[in-house]
């Protein structure tokens, strides 16, 4: 193979190893860190973290990379599958209280913690909550077999929407 030819393979083949990865500002992976969920406004970032040998939510705020502390959740540890509403007012996760785990959502403008009662023994697995937070799929365990939920939580909760999104239901067309 000519000796230009060999240093243009070379030189392409040191190119693609040189994979950028980009970090979160503000130390986000300084310590070990899983189940991230960002709010849909991208604002907050909530993640589970080994803290004291328990899995805890941490909620950081990422134009400064406060973390933001949520006492509620604080007497009811391990944590799992943290969920955020559109503007991080609305915190949803997985709990446990004794040997039962619970799913609840936090209302963090109010302080306020929402069980999420399950009918049926029925265990929460993972969760997702609704950007506008009024719904809640959960997966459950029911009986040894996996299961999804959807929950309305439009009797429970505010809506959290966009900045600049009605709050008031659209005009009717006058079209017949």
């Amino acid at each position: 193979m000519p000796r230009p030819l060999l240093i243009l393979l070379a030189s392409l083949a040191l190119v693609g190893c040189n994979g950028r990865s980009e970090r979160a500002g503000g130390g986000l992976l300084a310590t070990s860190q899983q189940a991230p969920a960002l709010s849909g406004s991208g604002e907050w970032l909530a993640v589970v973290s080994d803290r004291g040998g328990r899995p805890t939510v941490q909620l950081r705020r990422l134009s400064d990379g406060s973390i933001v502390s949520v006492p509620q959740l604080s007497r009811h540890q391990p944590h799992s599958s943290p969920s955020l509403s559109w503007n991080g007012r609305y915190l949803a996760a997985i709990t446990q209280r004794g040997r039962r785990r619970l799913a609840v959502v936090t209302d963090r403008l109010n302080g306020r913690m929402h069980p999420l009662p399950l009918p049926g023994g029925r265990d929460p697995v993972q969760l997702s909550l609704a950007p506008d937070a009024q719904q809640i799929a959960l997966q459950v365990t029911d009986q040894g077999r996996w299961r999804v939920e959807l929950l309305d939580l439009s009797d429970l909760l505010e809506p959290d929407r966009p900045p600049g999104q009605s709050l008031s239901t659209p005009a009717l067309s006058s079209e017949p």
